[in-house]
C-alpha cells in the first residue's frame, strides 16, 4: 500500500493480542539498551498481556533488521495477530482495488486539467519504457516481467481518481520497482501468522480507509495536484 507523512494509509497499528500464558508476568519484553529503545513496541498490561506494534507500508527487508528482539519476540509468542487490515483476503484486496475509481462513465482525463494530464501520460509512458532495465535480476528469474509489473501497479489507471493516481506516480521509481515482489511489513506478517497457524483478523473496513481519501473536496486536490505538477514537470524534464 505506501508516501510517508500524508496519508494515514501510511501508518498502521498491529496489535498482538493474548500472548501463550507461559511467557511469564506482563510486561516480559522489557527494552534492554539502546537496541531496544523506540521499537514502537507498547505493551497493554493484562494477564496474558498485549501488544501494539507500529508498523510503516514498505518492503519489510528495508526494515526488518532494525526491528528489535523484543517486537519480534511478541509476534513470536502471540496466538492471534489483528493487522490493519486483512491483506491476505482477496475481499480485501478486490475492495481497495475498486474504492479508488472514479464514478462509473468518469475518466482521469474528464477531471485532471489537460497539461497535467499529459504530463502524466507522458511521464507513465517514460516508466514503462525504463522498467525492463529497472528490474533485478533476482526479479527475472522468479518469472516477473516488466510488462506485467507495470501493469500490476499502472493498470487502468485513466479510471482512478486523482488522489490514488498521485500514490500510483509516487511508487512508480526505480528504487520501489526493484523492491517489488518483496511482501511489505504488513503483509509479510500476515503471512507468517498464517504460517504460524495464528488466529488472525482486521481492526478496520476498507472503507474506513478510503472514504478519508475519497472524499477530499477539490480545493483540497487541487492543492496536491499543483505540487503534483511541478513533480512532473521535473520528472519529465529528465526524459
Amino acid at each position: 500500500m505506501v508516501h510517508p507523512g500524508w496519508v494515514c494509509l501510511l501508518q498502521s497499528l498491529l496489535l498482538l493480542a493474548r500472548a501463550r500464558q507461559n511467557r511469564g508476568p506482563a510486561g516480559a519484553c522489557p527494552l534492554r539498551g539502546k537496541s531496544e529503545l523506540n521499537s514502537f513496541l507498547w505493551t497493554i498490561k493484562r494477564d496474558p498481556p498485549s501488544y501494539f506494534f507500529g508498523t510503516i507500508h514498505v518492503p519489510y527487508t528495508r526494515v526488518w533488521d532494525f526491528i528489535p528482539e523484543n517486537s519480534k519476540k511478541a509476534f513470536q509468542q502471540s496466538h492471534i495477530v489483528y493487522f490493519e487490515l486483512d491483506l491476505t483476503d482477496p475481499y480485501t484486496i478486490s475492495a481497495l482495488t475498486s474504492c479508488q475509481l472514479l464514478p462509473q462513465g468518469e475518466n482521469l482525463q474528464d477531471v485532471l486539467p489537460h497539461d497535467i494530464y499529459r504530463r502524466l501520460k507522458r511521464h507513465l509512458e517514460y516508466v514503462k519504457l525504463m522498467m525492463p532495465s529497472w528490474m533485478t535480476p533476482d526479479q527475472r528469474g522468479k518469472g516477473l516481467y516488466a510488462d506485467y509489473l507495470f501493469n500490476a501497479i499502472a493498470g487502468n489507471w485513466e479510471r482512478k481518481r486523482p488522489v490514488w493516481v498521485m500514490l500510483m506516480v509516487n511508487s512508480l521509481t526505480e528504487v520501489d520497482i526493484k523492491s517489488r515482489g518483496v511482501p511489505v511489513l504488513d503483509l509479510y506478517l500476515a503471512q507468517e501468522a498464517e504460517r504460524l497457524r495464528k488466529q488472525t483478523g482486521a481492526v478496520e473496513k476498507v472503507e474506513e480507509q478510503c472514504h478519508p481519501l475519497n472524499g477530499l473536496n477539490f480545493s483540497q486536490v487541487g492543492q496536491r495536484l499543483a505540487g503534483w505538477h511541478r513533480a512532473l514537470g521535473w520528472l519529465l524534464g529528465q526524459t
